[in-house]
């Protein structure tokens, strides 16, 4: 079996190094007994970091990633709790997609207030977020 060290498993995650011990001090992948003082890394620390950037990507947070991982290891006999988290993130990346076109609005129309050359102390947009 081939081992890697700090350095070479984050070169082969394209992660840096303090993002892997970042990721032991969360519990994300397993912190390897020290052999010859240099910690030894396995193609499945590689596979899990590859694993957590994926997830992130996704819009996971480090604690929604601990549970598919805890799930990813224990295989379950269905994928029932997995569908489950991922149709809550679903649901979760809606409402932040209906809230961030409510915001879009807002500012497309303080955009549009402000179609002049006025002075800043008579500005829209400056006058809106003043008020409460």
């Amino acid at each position: 079996m081939q081992t890697f060290t700090i350095g070479q498993l984050a070169s082969r995650a394209q992660v840096n190094v303090e993002t892997v011990r970042f990721y032991e001090r969360k519990g994300l992948i397993r912190q390897p007994d020290r052999g010859d003082n240099y910690r030894q890394y396995s193609e499945e620390e590689v596979r899990t970091i590859l694993f957590i950037k994926q997830a992130k990507s996704l819009g996971f947070t480090l604690n929604q990633i601990k549970e598919l991982l805890s799930l990813r290891l224990s295989r379950p006999s269905n994928c029932r709790s997995v569908r489950e988290k991922t149709e809550a993130k679903l649901v979760e990346v809606k409402e932040k997609i209906k809230a961030l076109r409510r915001l879009e609005r807002v500012l497309a129309g303080l955009v549009t207030s402000c179609m002049t050359e006025a002075r800043t102390d008579h500005c829209p947009i400056l006058e809106s977020l003043e008020e409460k």
